[in-house]
């Protein structure tokens, strides 16, 4: 064993060691001012921030997708899939979870593949065509971007056995056919295989386009296994983000387009208390740390080092909050949080309609100022006729 010294505390790590490793943080070594880039972003982000205001922005894929795709928007970049239009990665764009869905958009829009059953449905079940409007909407948003933020979000599939094709999503009970409509789990090598013909469609039809895979923190809501949810959800992020990580090391040194984004990393192992009390939302303090890593390391103008260490300070001092106060603080912040909005909103209304009123008195006091025209001089004098005549009559 050797010792060494690592944020001021001596450590003792195998010899066999030959140069300095990449440590484990500690506690004492997520207050350094450092964490961020030692121990958090280390090796993944881009050596000069890429996404301007006007960059096209695609983003979709699992339900954590339209976390960032919602910050970037409010923070006024051009996220293409915020905007109103006919494709389904704008409509669903949280929605389409597993690795075979988003290759399917792809497929579609490019090379006008998709399944010859109907698989794509909506939150409500509400079915999803294969329209050549949407079609083409899709292709005009892919053609656009410039960047891709892919979110993956589990590997549970449920897939029609004849065809082998596959659901967005559990088949509604009112269309389960059990004899054909089956239930797996996406094998890493399936997964390996989509994320890299992902890639290699993203390459082919718009080379220059960055691309940002991104691995969701969320939980499943549940599992069809005949096993706890908690132990299903451990295998199926664990399949995604390993075949992430090989896809990742085997093609990276050769893509300069290819980025992975930690935010599953950092969500479960930066922090104790990292979800609200359902135990699978992200609390806000850490996902907008999460957010703002993001746009610190990837955005232009982005935000500097000293906002983003504020960031995750707040984030650790929620996290510290529960651990003393139980769950209650969350329903406490999102209390303030909610207060705090309706202020903000009222603010904003009010100065609206003041500045309102204040131009319609300007308007009215630089009418009053004109010398009358001819036309008010005679609507006037007709005025005065009038109250004449209804003077005498009366």
């Amino acid at each position: 064993m050797l010792e060494l010294v690592s944020d001021g505390v001596a450590r003792k790590i195998s010899a066999s060691y030959s140069n300095r490793p990449s440590l484990y943080p500690d506690n004492n070594s997520l207050e350094k001012d450092y964490v961020v880039d030692r121990y958090l972003t280390k090796g993944f982000m881009p050596a000069v921030p890429f996404v301007a205001r006007d960059t096209p922005i695609v983003a979709f894929g699992s339900c954590f997708a339209i976390n960032i795709s919602n910050y970037l928007d409010a923070r006024g970049y051009n996220v293409l899939t915020k905007k109103d239009n006919k494709a389904y990665v704008t409509k669903m764009g949280d929605g389409i979870v597993h690795t075979s869905a988003i290759r399917q958009q792809f497929e579609w829009a490019w090379e006008n593949v998709f399944p010859t059953e109907a698989m794509w449905e909506g939150y409500n079940h509400e079915e999803f065509g294969y329209s050549e409007e949407a079609r083409l909407a899709t292709k005009a948003l892919f053609d656009a971007a410039e960047v891709f933020i892919i979110t993956l979000g589990l590997s549970e599939i449920w897939y029609d056995e004849p065809t082998g094709e596959v659901f967005w999503r559990a088949p509604p009970k009112a269309k389960l056919d059990p004899a054909r409509h089956k239930f797996r789990v996406a094998s890493f090598a399936e997964t390996k295989m989509n994320i890299c013909n992902i890639r290699a469609l993203i390459a082919k039809y718009n080379p220059n386009a960055k691309v940002v895979i991104t691995v969701s923190p969320i939980p499943l809501a549940a599992s069809f296994r005949p096993i706890s949810c908690l132990s299903a959800n451990a295998a199926s992020k664990s399949i995604i983000r390993a075949a992430v990580d090989e896809f990742y090391r085997e093609t990276k040194d050769g893509d300069e387009n290819l980025y992975y984004f930690p935010s599953y990393d950092i969500v479960l192992y930066a922090f104790d208390n990292q979800f609200i009390p359902d135990r699978r939302h992200i609390n806000g303090p850490v996902l907008d740390f999460n957010m703002k890593i993001f746009e610190r390391y990837f955005c232009t103008p982005g935000i500097d080092d000293a906002e983003l260490l504020a960031s995750f300070r707040a984030a650790q001092a929620k996290d510290k909050d529960v651990a003393k106060n139980g769950q209650q603080s969350f329903v406490d912040y999102q209390k303030e949080k909610q207060n705090r909005r309706e202020k903000a909103l009222a603010e904003r209304k009010a100065a609206r309609l003041a500045v309102k009123a204040e131009r319609r008195a300007a308007q009215i006091e630089a009418r009053r100022a004109l010398p009358p025209t001819a036309e008010h001089l005679e609507r006037l004098a007709k005025r005065r006729e009038q109250k004449a005549s209804a003077k005498s009559v009366s």
